[in-house]
């Protein structure tokens, strides 16, 4: 099953309308946020787009490999083998507030990877927040007691 968002993307007035909906509901929802947080999202500019939109900085979190300096990585399942996700050891301080943000949450095993590296940097993880959630395949019960959002949900 595959959820292309690229017609949204191709579309200025409709990205900036999935834009907007992300920042209200995190204007709405949280008074205080000191990053976004994402891996995805970092390849079609969304997460640093909210971020920028909110005035808050975007900490990037990546397949490992791909950043540079010291890194902070997590070992996750996907539905088809292994993958490991990194962050810069230095992204966060403790006790900083954080939204992860991803296009698709599908099984859950990258969001939750992520938010395992935030916790390991001792951050807050607000809410894990995503525009379109693949409700058969039950990732966000794999989130447990982290607050979770989607803007689109699809049985």
């Amino acid at each position: 099953l595959c959820s292309d968002i690229s017609p949204l993307l191709k579309d200025p007035a409709a990205f900036r309308a999935l834009i907007d909906l992300l920042e209200d509901h995190l204007r709405a929802s949280f008074p205080q946020i000191d990053f976004i947080a994402g891996e995805c999202w970092s390849k079609g500019l969304r997460g640093p787009s909210l971020a920028q939109r909110l005035g808050i900085g975007f900490i990037l979190v990546r397949k490992k490999g791909k950043l540079p300096g010291p890194t902070e990585s997590v070992s996750y399942d996907l539905e088809y083998g292994k993958a490991e996700l990194e962050v810069q050891s230095d992204a966060v301080e403790p006790g900083q507030k954080v939204v992860i943000v991803d296009d698709l949450l599908a099984t859950g095993g990258t969001m939750c990877a992520a938010c395992e590296l935030m916790k390991r940097l001792k951050a807050e993880v607000l809410e894990c927040l995503v525009v379109i959630e693949l409700k058969l395949l039950k990732g966000s019960e794999k989130l447990k007691s982290v607050p979770f959002y989607s803007l689109l949900q699809y049985d």
